[in-house]
């Protein structure tokens, strides 16, 4: 299988309602799966449909997230961690670093780019003007963990006309797009001809986060301002709701493309591959690299909000999900999946196109993301 330079930028649609519809040894839902992975592989992204999952929650989710960082600082300072690498709690604006911007390979990957099709420069790029909250979905082990600060308790938000609010609109939304993800990865499993357990239970006890970021762009609201620099991500999958106002853009596995993403209106979720899903399936699934900023269509959102709803603050709330394979997991490349990457690979060379060789050496999870 090569990859075709004219892919379309509309990412595949795939529908976990069918997947749940029946059995796993139905057809319908095994060329379902098979999509499933196609996309991932091709594009290391897909459009996710769940009828679980509701507009409404996401709703209030960002209005929740929204009067949660438009408190003042030294309210959301009482819920920052540093001692535990901020992996719950909230991370202020202008700590988080993108790493690509130090990183030789994927420095070579933007090099690679037609220049037309490039993120914004990240080489002279400061911290990410974002913020991040760190919820912790996570199902205890029942072992003890090599990696507790990566299974460290939630952080609950104290101030009265939040608190109340937190843990039902957090745990609803949270929920769904965990069962949504958690789903897609035995449809994954499934269509890459492996045990359709094989990547549910190597996640059972990860330590999944609703991560949403925002973005104040009352500060931060000038054309071309990085919000998120160029990056992807080291967990299994990463799951996006829609956001009320655009700019993130995604880069599709060998289109060279750079993608304005658009969720469909409805029960639809953009989904993106992470470095373990990279890692054990060898390099046949790639992570997906995004970018968020400022555009026009995020100008023209903030000047039409400003008139639609005067009393909410402009602030950017990503609707975010990782899902992560457990911490004390040994991440292996699986060899059914390296033995079709040295195919796919000896494919792409006789059309012209080639990807720098990545060796994937066994590493525990935790090791891998503590990095």
């Amino acid at each position: 299988m090569y990859f075709p330079s004219d892919l379309s930028v509309d990412l595949p649609l795939i529908d976990v309602d069918v997947f749940l519809s029946g059995s796993a040894n139905s057809d319908i839902i095994y060329q379902e799966c098979k999509k499933a992975a196609h996309a991932l592989i091709v594009y290391g992204a897909l459009v996710l449909h769940d009828s679980r999952v509701s507009e409404d929650d996401n709703s209030t989710f960002l209005d929740l997230l929204e009067d949660y960082f438009n408190q003042p600082q030294e309210n959301l300072k009482k819920d920052e961690r540093p001692e535990l690498s901020y992996q719950v709690g909230v991370t202020l604006e202008n700590t988080e670093k993108p790493k690509c911007a130090v990183d030789e390979p994927c420095l070579r990957i933007i090099e690679r780019l037609d220049p037309l099709e490039r993120p914004l420069d990240i080489t002279a790029h400061s911290p990410d003007p974002k913020c991040r909250f760190f919820w912790k979905m996570t199902e205890k082990p029942p072992y003890e963990t090599q990696f507790p600060g990566l299974n460290a308790p939630n952080v609950v938000p104290q101030a009265e006309h939040i608190e109340k609010r937190w843990m039902p609109a957090m745990e609803q939304w949270g929920k769904a797009m965990k069962s949504a993800v958690s789903d897609l990865t035995e449809m994954i499993a499934l269509g890459l001809d492996l045990p359709q357990q094989t990547f549910k239970d190597a996640g059972r006890y990860g330590p999944h986060l609703l991560a949403p970021t925002a973005s104040d762009l009352a500060k931060y609201g000038t054309k071309d301002t990085i919000l998120a620099g160029f990056h992807s991500d080291l967990n299994f999958l990463t799951i996006h709701g829609r956001s009320r106002y655009p700019g993130l853009h995604i880069w599709a596995r060998n289109t060279g493309k750079r993608i304005p993403v658009k969720i469909p209106p409805g029960n639809n979720l953009l989904v993106q591959a992470g470095k373990q899903l990279e890692h054990i399936t060898g390099g046949l699934i790639k992570a997906g690299f995004h970018e968020v900023v400022v555009n026009e269509k995020t100008i023209e959102t903030i000047e039409r909000r400003k008139i639609e709803f005067p009393d909410r603050p402009l602030i950017r709330i990503s609707s975010t999900f990782f899902w992560h394979l457990s911490s004390d997991y040994d991440l292996v490349p699986i060899p059914s999946l390296v033995a079709r990457v040295h195919t796919l690979r000896a494919e792409n060379l006789t059309i012209g196109k080639d990807e720098e060789e990545i060796l994937y050496n066994p590493v525990k999870v935790g090791q891998q993301v503590s990095k």
